[in-house]
């Protein structure tokens, strides 16, 4: 079933999401309304091609959940509307969900930038909110019913260029100076904080360290700025379209540092990797998951054969490694603490997500104080040897990445420096 909002239906409230008549049927026949299940999700703009993976894994949660009898006995029903990659209509989303739509129970939206101005309005009506890939907003609010879906451990903020540092450190000669460049939003500012945490830490100084505008469209002035430091290694924080702009710059201007990447948001996705192709190799750059036989677990694959059969028909990325697991597990957590507390009391649940591990197709999962995972799972990987014409068969294999951190999930060495790995077959 089809939930997709338009626009117009964002501002209207007009096209939520409806139960199917088999659904329905099945709720009358259980004597029970359906449990309401609201989120934002970036359905267009140049967050969707994340958005719309984690929203097909969603739906297929919603699916699973229903044909095995719902929860407490309902059926889910799950409400959501397009936040168009746009975080100024997080707000009004959210309070539409609580106050109109009346939902039971709120998940977050894709991303920190999203994220982050969900937090006041689920904080005003206490409820427990599961984020899915925001990054450290839970580091100034403490709020205790917040909870991430975010592998990034409990420091957060240095999580996402923690390996990049170790793997820059262990080289010998070791590299000194770092180029930062960042974008100006929520997450790309928490990840460079963090960045300047382990640039301490590892024995790194910074050669250059600016930010720059979300609507920044030319980048190869900063790539020029970066390269005339001469730094050893440049780190980059940015999003989807600043990752493609970025590495399309560095090209072609022959940036050749040590070693480059980091923080790169939208490498993940299928659709990036097929614009960007061979202009991949050498890049080092942060993952949550990879098919590796470490993580490709028999839960995982079973949730990615589903989802990729419905993928070409849902027009969503057709691989669904980055977010279509994690929009599962976001949802597979909540429900399994209604379940352990056979409530759906806000309070209860957060209390059970705090004291419990929580299984999931990607692990068990447990949360500290702050809502955030006891241990970081952050990977660093390395693409090498891509070809002009690279195409899905490529993608779905590890044959074109290694995992250099952390140790227990590496899959094998970095190539060193950069400009070797551009060019290694």
């Amino acid at each position: 079933m089809s939930h997709k909002l338009t626009r117009r239906g964002v501002n209207t409230g007009i096209g939520a999401a409806l139960l199917t008549p088999s659904l329905a049927a099945r709720a009358f026949a259980q004597g029970g309304e359906p449990i309401k299940i609201g989120f934002a999700m970036a359905l267009t703009g140049p967050l969707s091609p994340n958005g719309k993976q984690a929203l097909l894994g969603a739906k297929i949660w919603e699916e699973h959940t229903n044909k095995n009898g719902g929860l407490l006995g309902r059926p889910v029903k799950l409400i959501y509307y397009d936040d168009q990659s746009n975080p100024s209509t997080i707000p009004g989303i959210y309070t539409k969900l609580l106050d109109v739509d009346k939902c039971d129970l709120v998940v977050g939206p894709y991303a920190t930038a999203q994220a982050a101005p969900a937090m006041p309005v689920v904080m005003q009506k206490n409820k427990v909110f599961i984020s899915l890939f925001a990054l450290a907003v839970n580091s100034a609010f403490h709020y205790p019913r917040y909870f991430a879906m975010l592998p990034s451990g409990p420091d957060t903020k240095p999580a996402f260029t923690e390996g990049f540092f170790q793997i820059a450190a262990a080289q010998n000669p070791k590299p000194t100076t770092v180029a930062m460049a960042w974008a100006d939003l929520e997450f790309s500012h928490n990840a460079a904080e963090g960045a300047r945490t382990n640039a301490k830490k590892y024995g790194f100084k910074f050669a250059y360290d600016r930010n720059y505008p979300p609507s920044t469209t030319d980048f190869s002035p900063i790539v020029r700025a970066m390269q005339a430091t001469n730094a050893d290694i440049a780190l980059i924080c940015s999003y989807p379209l600043d990752s493609v702009g970025m590495i399309k710059a560095v090209n072609e201007l022959n940036y050749t540092p040590k070693m480059l990447g980091g923080g790169m948001v939208g490498l993940q996705a299928t659709v990036f990797k097929n614009q960007l192709g061979p202009l991949l190799n050498g890049i080092v750059n942060y993952e949550t998951w990879v098919p590796s036989p470490q993580l490709l677990t028999p839960s995982v694959k079973t949730f990615l054969a589903e989802y990729q059969a419905r993928a070409p028909k849902e027009g969503v990325d057709p691989l669904g490694y980055y977010l279509g697991t994690w929009g599962y597990a976001y949802l597979e957590v909540l429900a399994d603490a209604v379940n352990g507390t056979k409530s759906l009391d806000d309070d209860k649940i957060a209390k059970y997500l705090h004291s419990h591990k929580m299984p999931s197709i990607m692990g068990d999962i447990e949360y500290n104080k702050d809502g955030e995972f006891v241990k970081s799972r952050m990977m660093q990987v390395q693409y090498h040897g891509i070809k002009q014409g690279a195409g899905l068969d490529v993608w779905r294999g590890m044959s074109y990445q290694t995992v250099l951190t952390p140790p227990d999930l590496k899959t094998g060495d970095v190539i060193w420096p950069y400009a070797a790995a551009k060019t290694k077959a």
